[in-house]
């Protein structure tokens, strides 16, 4: 576990609201820290997803893609290539 110490500086009304709230938890940190960082891998996805739609180029067929997936199976079975 990392200890980080932060110094924030925000408005009254908004440092009292969170303070009254428990915000300003650790555990209520993390876990808005930890929802943050996950919308930020969807957001990421999504944005991936579109620029991949936007490219153009030829769609793949189901038996195509199954090919692809027997084929990269079996040089991971083979040794022929690395493993993600």
């Amino acid at each position: 576990m990392v200890s980080i110490d932060l110094k924030l500086s925000l408005p009254d009304d908004v440092a009292s609201e969170a303070r009254a709230r428990g915000l300003f938890d650790p555990g209520a940190l993390e876990g808005i820290l930890r929802e943050e960082l996950r919308r930020r891998r969807v957001d990421g996805l999504f944005a991936a997803a579109d620029r991949l739609a936007g490219t153009a180029g030829p769609v793949m067929t189901e038996a195509e893609v199954e090919a692809e997936v027997q084929a990269a199976r079996a040089a991971r079975r083979n040794g022929h290539a690395p493993r993600a």
